[in-house]
Parts: structure tokens; C-alpha cells; sequence
């Protein structure tokens, strides 16, 4: 995707992320699809004033970098809608109308940018995602991007980084990717041969990276009436509260309660649901597995999932493609880890 805000630079590449006055941000140095993490890391501007954040992200080396930005999740809702049978050249305007009551925000405040979904063939071929960006995120990273120098040459969306991602792994098969970031939502998407297909939020329970899952594992699972129909997820995508600051440890997991259990359980309803209707609606794209990513208990998600979907869920290993990943800091991975898909945009 690209977007009105794009400039040309050569060297190496920052990719950052700006939300709730939190930068996210990965420094790296590589072409196609191998990368050297030369360092990575989160900086809140908490009470700085802006000269006192610049002088704090200057001497981390990032002032005057060629810049890609990510917008993350509560930034921007991306809409799956029927595509207007209009000419190439009029989907943008009849797609701006036809979301408009979708929409949170007036169509006056807001950037709007229009993709196809998956391959565009069969069902694909009469679908469309429409990413609305409000201008004031954008106005707030530009803003600081002006202030560090940036040379701001994309901005661009998560779900397409986690994408990137995805097939970067597996780029022959349908895959699900299951990324929790930080605040209360987690991002799924389902992607193949290359392309996304299928993107949705979900709402995490308040206090569910302190939850003990396996103990949801193992109770009597929330029954789900085979015979409802599950209609096209068209998510709320209206900016929610955003908390990067999340235990990745369990340290301080709540006592074990029924409360939690159906929580947690009602998470777990919502991730069969996406599955189920991507198997009805994508027969001919079998589910090769899902990776997962909830940072240090990116191993116990994927085996509370593996034996409570049946599916094959595994974490999401990223190492292998970028050199320098393992020594980021492990509280700075989950905020730092959906930016290394924008490196693999293949036209930096």
C-alpha cells in the first residue's frame, strides 16, 4: 500500500510506530528478505517535552534515518466490504461512499486507501478491504517525523506487516497469524500464497497476560451451537485504549478463578469462530496451522490453542529471518516485533 506521504531515501531502514506517545521502533540494515537488526526498542515520551524526546531518540541514533511507519491496529480500522462495480480509477470515491456509515470518524478526517483481498480470484475477485487512517495519527507521526528528520517514505498498515510476516514463513499455504501486542486486542489475519485474505480483532479480557490459560484449557469448554451461522466478521475498529505495558511473565497472574476461566474461554470461542469461517468460506485453501506471538508466553498460547482448536499452532518465530532479533530486549519485543514485516516490503 502506499499513501500520499512518501518521499525517496537510500540506506538504512527505520521502522517505527507512534501511539499513545509511545515510539516503537527497529533499525535495520539488509535487501529482500535478509535483514540485520541493528537495534530495536520502545521510548515513551511520558512527561518529556518534545526537544527533551528528540535529544532522548537522537542519541539512540535515529535522528535522520529513511523512515517507514507503521500505524498500529487503533489507529485505523481496515473494513472487508463487497467491491463497487466501478472502473479501476473510481474505487476509491465509491468506496469512501460505501463505508461511510462504517466508518468512526468524518470521511473529512480521515485517509482512506483501498486493497484487494487475497489472490482476486473466485470469491476474492468481488471483495475489497478499505483501510481508513484518522488524519490526526498521521498528523502526530508526521509531526514528529519533521522534528527528527525523517525522511518518512511509507506509511503503512500492521495487518499488512503481519501478512509479510506470515508468508515470509510460509509463503505456499494458508497460514493464520495470531499477534498479541500490546492493549486489550489481538490481531488475526489469515493469508496465502502470498496474500492477506481474512483480518480481524479480537477483544482480550482485561487481565488476560495474567491469566493462567491451561487452566481454561481444561475445563469444560463453552459450547458453541454448530447449527448458528457465523456472518462476515465486519470488526468495530474504532481506536480503543492502548497499553503497551503488559506482563509477559505470568508473575503476576491473578488467582485461578471461574471468572477467568469463562474469560478466557470466551477468547478461545471467538478464535474457533474465525477459523470455522475460514474453512467454509476458503475451501480451497486448507489451513496448513496458525503461529502465535504473546511475547515470552508465545509457547503456552500456542499449546493452550493447539489443544483447544485442534488446530497445528505454533509460536511465531521470526529469529531466523533477522539477524539481531534475539538480543532485543524481551519487553520490547511485543511492540517492536509486527514492525519487522514492513522490512519486507520489497521496495524500500
Amino acid at each position: 500500500m502506499r499513501w500520499p506521504w512518501q518521499r525517496t531515501a537510500s540506506g538504512a531502514q527505520l521502522i517505527v510506530s507512534w501511539s499513545g506517545q509511545t515510539l516503537a521502533y527497529v533499525l535495520a540494515h539488509g535487501t529482500g528478505r535478509t535483514f540485520t537488526v541493528k537495534r530495536a526498542g520502545v521510548e515513551a515520551q511520558s512527561n518529556d517535552s518534545l526537544e527533551e524526546f528528540v535529544r532522548r531518540l537522537t542519541a539512540l541514533g535515529l535522528k535522520g534515518c529513511a523512515a517507514h511507519v507503521m500505524l498500529r491496529p487503533e489507529q485505523y480500522q481496515m473494513l472487508q466490504i463487497e467491491a463497487p462495480s466501478v472502473p479501476p480509477e473510481e474505487l476509491r470515491s465509491a468506496a469512501r461512499y460505501q463505508v461511510k456509515e462504517m466508518v468512526d470518524a468524518h470521511l473529512d478526517d480521515l485517509t482512506m486507501d483501498v486493497l484487494r483481498v487475497g489472490d482476486g480470484e473466485g470469491r476474492a475477485a468481488s471483495q475489497m478491504f478499505v483501510v481508513a487512517a484518522n488524519n490526526s495519527f498521521v498528523r502526530d507521526v508526521m509531526s514528529l517525523g519533521e522534528a527528527m528528520h525523517w525522511d518518512i517514505r511509507v506509511i503503512d498498515v500492521q495487518d499488512m506487516a503481519q501478512r509479510n510476516l506470515q508468508t515470509m514463513l510460509e509463503s505456499s499455504r494458508a497460514t493464520g497469524a495470531l499477534v498479541l501486542s500490546g492493549g486489550r486486542q489481538a490481531l488475526l489475519t489469515f493469508s496465502a500464497a502470498g496474500e492477506l485474505f481474512y483480518s480481524r480483532r479480537l477483544d482480550l479480557p482485561e487481565g488476560f497476560m495474567a491469566m493462567t490459560w491451561t487452566a481454561a484449557s481444561v475445563s469444560e469448554p463453552v459450547a458453541v451451537d454448530a447449527y448458528t451461522p457465523v456472518e462476515e466478521y465486519v470488526p468495530d475498529y474504532a481506536g480503543s485504549s492502548y497499553s503497551p505495558n503488559f506482563s509477559t511473565t505470568g508473575a503476576e497472574a491473578a488467582p485461578e478463578s471461574q471468572a477467568d476461566i469463562d474469560r478466557a474461554q470466551r477468547f478461545l470461542v471467538e478464535v474457533q469462530r474465525s477459523i470455522d469461517l475460514w474453512e467454509r468460506t476458503w475451501t480451497q485453501w486448507p489451513l496448513a496451522g496458525i503461529r502465535v506471538f504473546a511475547g515470552e508466553r508465545s509457547g503456552e498460547l500456542a499449546e493452550w490453542l493447539s489443544r483447544d482448536t485442534g488446530q497445528n499452532v505454533t509460536p511465531f518465530e521470526v529469529a531466523s529471518g533477522f539477524e539481531g532479533w534475539d538480543a532485543v530486549a524481551e519487553p520490547d519485543k511485543p511492540l517492536c516485533m509486527p514492525l519487522l514485516g514492513n522490512l519486507l516490503r520489497g521496495d524500500a
